[in-house]
């Protein structure tokens, strides 16, 4: 029993590798999202008709964490930071003590078990948790949970914000004023985020959706003149990275055909003399990996659209041209 417990720890250390490996791979393969959206960077878009769901992190950038203010609520940090609880102090520090001495101790022939074999592990492991638990009531007792409900006015001055509705000239054309004024209140309602503080135009909207498809068509041209054009120096840093790397691979992606179904702005905001817009965008299009020599398609269906969504964010400078700056995927 005592060598069987050596051998199940040693499984048990190699299994948490193995499982931290899996999950950075799959990490991976699901992707992020990459570019930059200034001090919003990583702040999470408001959701929208178009995008109901968060839109998946921004992982690749080169925005520095601490100079962006919106990535967390302060409050609710200062919160968290400050709440007394037993893993935040002494609990915490005693729980791991018992935990990494106990698992050395096991590797190395004591601790966890000691002499009496796998059942003193048992043993030992309840009376720890028996221990804890009674440490968790004794610095828990006379605490309250330091969390505050908002103000009936921060409440209606929240509902009262809406992302401003992308509609395009194909989508929705034909409605009465009442109808739009509804389309934009359930909009409103799905959104419930911030507002769009620099007033995006209908020309702002149709710039968006071309940029939607010369991106896709510059992307699976690999011409790198319009991606540099179309995008930011570190968007277009990513995007020519990923070419790089289908060229590696022996293989191109082909996107064709993109039609955009509905898209909403999520939030328009200016800083530092910056406009910057995120906006959801669900569109349909061809998207194929090719072999690079053959032509043969290697994934995905090159008779069927397949339908994406994805939140954009667009960036301009005073009197300048709107530029791609980031994208992320969104979880449907």
């Amino acid at each position: 029993m005592h060598g069987f417990g050596r051998v199940l720890s040693v499984m048990a250390v190699g299994l948490v590798v193995m499982l931290t490996v899996v999950d950075a791979a799959e990490a991976r393969r699901a992707g992020g999202g990459f570019g930059s959206r200034g001090s919003r960077t990583f702040s999470t878009a408001p959701v929208t008709r178009t995008a109901p769901t968060p839109a998946a992190p921004i992982e690749r950038t080169m925005t520095p964490r601490q100079n962006a203010p919106n990535a967390t609520n302060p409050t609710t940090q200062n919160r968290t930071a400050n709440r007394p609880g037993f893993f935040n102090s002494f609990g915490g520090s005693m729980l791991g003590g018992l935990l990494m001495g106990g698992l050395f101790g096991m590797l190395l022939g004591h601790g966890f078990g000691g002499g009496i074999g796998f059942l003193g592990l048992l043993l030992q492991l309840g009376l720890i948790f028996l221990v804890v638990s009674l440490a968790m009531r004794f610095f828990g007792r006379g605490q309250r949970p330091a969390y505050s409900t908002p103000s009936p006015s921060a409440q209606s001055s929240a509902s009262a914000t809406a992302p401003a509705s992308f509609r395009m000239p194909r989508i929705g054309e034909g409605l009465g004023a009442s109808a739009a004024a509804a389309s934009a209140t359930a909009s409103a309602a799905a959104g419930g985020g911030r507002t769009d503080e620099i007033g995006i135009e209908q020309r702002d909207r149709d710039r968006f959706e071309a940029m939607l498809k010369e991106l896709q068509g510059a992307y699976a041209a690999e011409d790198y003149a319009a991606l540099r054009r179309l995008t930011t120096p570190e968007a277009m840093s990513y995007l020519a990275e990923e070419l790089g790397e289908n060229a590696t691979k022996g293989i191109r992606n082909e996107v064709r055909d993109v039609h955009l179904v509905q898209g909403d702005v999520a939030e328009a905001w200016n800083e530092s003399g910056t406009d910057y817009a995120t906006v959801a965008m669900r569109y349909e299009s061809i998207d194929v990996m090719l072999d690079r020599a053959t032509g043969r398609v290697v994934s995905g269906d090159a008779e069927r659209p397949t339908e994406a969504v994805e939140l954009w964010t667009f960036v301009r400078k005073a009197g300048g041209d709107w530029q791609v700056s980031a994208i992320q995927a969104v979880e449907e």
